[in-house]
């Protein structure tokens, strides 16, 4: 288990509705993974900090993210080949 789920876990149990909390905290999982993805962090640290056993687990779960930045890599490999 990662620290910030150890943490995650801590804090729920401590929260005065339990059931309400699990939710915003997996909102703000599912939130932070799809904006670091965004931003160009690679997949498997992305996986690391969400605690997923394998890279395959995120990428199932946020694979909607990842067009956009297919689009953004091919842009990207055409700058660089053109500029030489």
């Amino acid at each position: 288990m990662t620290t910030v789920n150890v943490w995650t876990a801590a804090a729920l149990r401590r929260a005065p509705f339990p059931n309400q909390c699990s939710r915003s905290v997996s909102v703000g999982r599912y939130t932070c993974a799809t904006l670091l993805l965004q931003a160009g962090t690679p997949v498997h640290v992305v996986s690391e900090r969400l605690g997923h056993s394998a890279v395959s687990m995120t990428m199932e779960v946020y694979a909607h993210v990842l067009p956009d930045m297919q689009t953004e890599a091919a842009a990207t490999l055409g700058a660089l080949l053109h500029a030489r």
